[in-house]
């Protein structure tokens, strides 16, 4: 059996004009992360990531922490969705559900998951998008036969939310609501184990986060 842990990247810097970088908080979690795995004798032999800036920010720090980490075969199947795309083809056909600058972050997380319905049921305007929701589960599904191909003991996968969440769905068989709602509760830094063969694949635990909750870093508990 090949254990599987699924790594959220760090806290991004949302709000920023460049959202694919790790604010200064989300390289302390990365780095408390490797810590955390360096503290248990938890020893990877392979890592896998996308190849989004804070898929490799989150990798390094974890190297940090846990003072090791092997070369990363990076793959653009565990990239993030184009959450922008995604929201910018829903506002064009729903333009009075709009957010205001400066509006609460739950506003445009309200206005994400109205989008990510709208591509899951393959309502947008496919010309305005990168990838069909279709292309995303497949490109997220390839992923995991690769992963549960190897030949590695325990493997390090560092990714985003959405396609973690899409993974989910393949292990656990979620209808696309589910998916969403699970993309949304994913944390910072946090892990999703999994055992797996190359006959199947079974959740462990999911959305981890033992090296943040204590007291004096509950404020690092973070979904964006």
């Amino acid at each position: 059996m090949t254990d599987i842990y699924l790594v959220r990247h760090g806290q991004a810097s949302f709000g920023k004009a460049n959202y694919d970088k790790l604010s200064e908080l989300g390289r302390q979690q990365a780095v408390w992360l490797g810590d955390y795995f360096r503290e248990r004798d938890i020893v990877f032999d392979a890592l896998y990531t996308g190849d989004m800036v804070r898929h490799k920010e989150t990798a390094e720090g974890v190297a940090q922490g846990l003072n090791y980490l092997p070369e990363a075969v990076t793959s653009s199947n565990l990239n993030e969705f184009n959450f922008q795309a995604v929201a910018k083809a829903y506002l064009a056909i729903n333009p009075d559900e709009a957010v205001a600058e400066g509006a609460p972050p739950a506003d445009f997380y309200r206005l994400l998951k109205n989008a990510m319905l709208a591509w899951a049921s393959d309502t947008l305007p496919h010309q305005q998008l990168d990838e069909t929701w279709q292309g995303f589960e497949q490109r997220v599904g390839d992923m995991l036969r690769t992963l549960q191909q190897s030949k590695a003991q325990r493997i390090l996968v560092v990714s985003s939310g959405g396609a973690i969440a899409m993974m989910l769905k393949h292990i656990l068989g979620f209808n696309a609501p589910m998916v969403i709602n699970m993309n949304l509760q994913i944390r910072n830094a946090s892990f999703s184990q999994c055992f797996a063969n190359t006959a199947k694949i079974h959740l462990n635990n999911f959305n981890s986060v033992p090296h943040l909750d204590v007291i004096d870093r509950l404020h690092a508990i973070t979904y964006s």
